[in-house]
């Protein structure tokens, strides 16, 4: 990366609000890149993912169960979706990461969670996401867990679908 050099508030603040990260981190981002916006951007990001790695052995004891019913479709799907602390689990981005997570195991029809439990099938976290198939589910999460800074894991899901 470049030199470090000052940064004003509002480049701080559109970075922030660019990626959900701390003031300080995106502070250091944007002096680590001098000033380049794109480049703090992916620095935050693998910053965060890194950390977010780094937190995936803490105890997951809170989260939420979201459904989703697919309007006009004999279909639907459940989500145990965990975390650190009951304050993330009532989080925007945490609710929503359940309700999208849930329309994604409706459409796509995982086998489990992850390759490591041996079911035939694609697993979950290395399906394409249904919203943005440029990135893996696992990659959404990660992003979830590194702007709320807490371990963020899908316990357990099932669907459901008349017919089959």
């Amino acid at each position: 990366m470049g030199e470090k050099t000052s940064v004003t508030a509002s480049e701080v603040k559109k970075l922030r609000e660019s990626t959900g990260a701390g003031v300080m981190e995106c502070k250091r981002a944007l002096e680590d890149t001098s000033g380049d916006f794109d480049q703090a951007v992916s620095l935050v990001k693998e910053r965060g993912l890194e950390k977010a790695a780094s937190r995936s052995s803490r105890g997951t004891n809170e989260g939420l169960v979201e459904a989703y019913i697919h309007p006009n479709r004999p279909i639907g799907a459940m989500i145990s979706l965990s975390c650190e602390t009951d304050f993330v689990a009532r989080t925007d981005d945490f609710r929503n990461l359940a309700r999208d997570l849930c329309m994604h195991i409706a459409a796509m029809d995982p086998a489990c969670i992850s390759p490591d439990q041996g079911n035939e099938g694609e697993p979950l976290l290395s399906q394409p996401f249904v919203k943005d198939p440029g990135r893996k589910v696992a990659d959404v999460i990660q992003e979830v867990a590194a702007k709320t800074g807490e371990n963020v894991k899908v316990s357990e899901f099932s669907r459901f679908e008349i017919g089959s």
